[in-house]
C-alpha cells in the first residue's frame, strides 16, 4: 500500500510547480468555500488573537491563511522528487549566526513555530548550516502517512527523532555537535506539567521540555520564523536568544520564545497554522504553580 501511494504521489510531484499551484488554488476553493475545513476553529482563533481588528481584516487573514495552507501541502508534495535541491531554490536565509555557533564548537537548539512552509525549511536549513541537523517530529496514528513524511523529512540527511522518546533518541548524539530543530508551539499533551503564560492575552500552556533540555545541556538557543516573499519563495528570519541558558531564571527561555512567536505571528499573521486548536486547554487555578508569565489570571 505504501509503495503504491508513494509511487502515485511521486509521479504527481513531477508535475511543474505552476501546474501544481493551479491544483492548490482549486483545493483552496474546495476547502474554504465547500468543505469549510476547520473554518470555525480558524475564525475563533483569529478572534482571540486579533480582537482589535475588524471583521473584514480578520476575513482577509483567514482567506490568505487557507491559500498558504494548501500551498504548503503542494510544496511539501514537490519535495518528494525535488528534495533539498528544490528547497534550496525556494528558501533562503543568512547562515552567519549558525556558522558562528558552529565555529565556537557550540550545540544549538533552534525553536520554531508552525509557520509555512516549515517542511521546506527543515530541508533547506540543513544545507545552509555546517551542523548535522536533528529534527524532532511528533509521531501520528497513520503509519502510512508517517512513513511518507519521514521519507520527505530525511531526504537531506537529517536525523529524525520522535518527540515521544526524545531522551533516548538523543543519547547517540549527546557528545556530538548538532543543531536540534524543534517546533516549539505544539500543545502539550499533559498541561498539568506545562509552563503557562499569556499568549495573545489568553492563558496558554507551552511545552517545558525545550527549556529544560537547553538548560540541562547549557545549549545555545536560537528562535526562528519563516515568511513568504512571493508564492513559492520563503525567507528564514532568526536570532540568537542565548549562549548560556543555564544562567537564566526558570521560565525565562520560554517567556522569550513566546514573546518572539507572538511578534512573528503579528508581523505575518497568515503564515501561522490557525487551524490547530491552540487554546483548547482551559486554565485552572490548580496550575498556578506552573504560571511563569506576568499578571497571573484570576479564576
Amino acid at each position: 500500500m505504501y509503495l503504491l501511494l508513494y509511487g502515485l504521489l511521486y509521479l504527481l510531484s513531477l508535475v511543474p510547480l505552476r501546474v501544481l499551484y493551479i491544483i492548490s488554488t482549486g483545493v483552496y476553493i474546495l476547502l474554504y468555500h465547500v468543505i469549510r475545513y476547520r473554518k470555525s476553529i480558524v475564525k475563533n482563533n483569529l478572534l482571540i488573537a486579533f480582537p482589535e481588528k475588524s471583521k473584514a481584516e480578520r476575513k482577509k487573514i483567514e482567506k490568505q491563511f487557507y491559500k498558504n495552507f494548501t500551498d504548503n501541502f503542494i510544496e511539501t508534495l514537490k519535495l518528494l522528487s525535488g528534495g533539498s535541491e528544490f528547497a534550496a531554490k525556494h528558501f533562503s536565509a543568512d547562515a552567519t549566526l549558525m556558522q558562528q555557533q558552529y565555529d565556537k564548537g557550540n550545540k544549538v537548539q533552534f525553536h520554531m513555530g508552525h509557520h509555512f512552509n516549515w517542511e521546506m525549511g527543515n530541508l533547506a536549513i540543513s544545507s545552509l548550516a555546517s551542523f548535522p541537523m536533528l529534527m524532532v517530529y511528533l509521531p501520528v496514528k497513520s503509519k502510512l502517512f508517517e512513513k511518507l513524511m519521514l521519507k520527505i523529512r530525511s531526504s537531506s540527511g537529517n536525523q529524525l527523532l520522535p518527540a515521544t522518546h526524545l531522551r533516548s533518541a538523543m543519547m547517540p548524539f549527546r557528545k556530538t555537535q548538532y543543531l536540534l530543530a524543534l517546533i516549539a508551539d505544539q500543545v502539550p499533551g499533559d498541561v498539568s506539567k506545562a509552563y503557562w503564560l499569556n499568549f495573545f492575552g489568553r492563558p496558554t500552556p507551552f511545552l517545558g521540555g525545550p527549556e529544560r533540555g537547553a538548560v540541562s545541556g547549557n545549549i545555545s538557543v536560537m528562535f526562528g520564523h519563516i515568511f513568504k516573499i512571493k508564492r513559492g519563495h520563503y525567507i528564514l528570519n532568526y536570532e540568537l536568544c542565548t549562549e548560556d541558558p543555564a544562567s537564566l531564571p526558570k521560565g525565562e527561555l520560554t517567556r522569550r520564545y513566546v514573546s518572539y512567536l507572538e511578534n512573528a505571528i503579528r508581523e505575518h499573521p497568515s503564515m501561522w497554522l490557525w487551524s490547530h486548536r491552540r487554546w483548547k486547554k482551559d486554565w485552572k487555578e490548580e496550575y498556578m504553580n506552573l504560571w511563569i508569565g506576568e499578571n497571573p489570571p484570576r479564576v
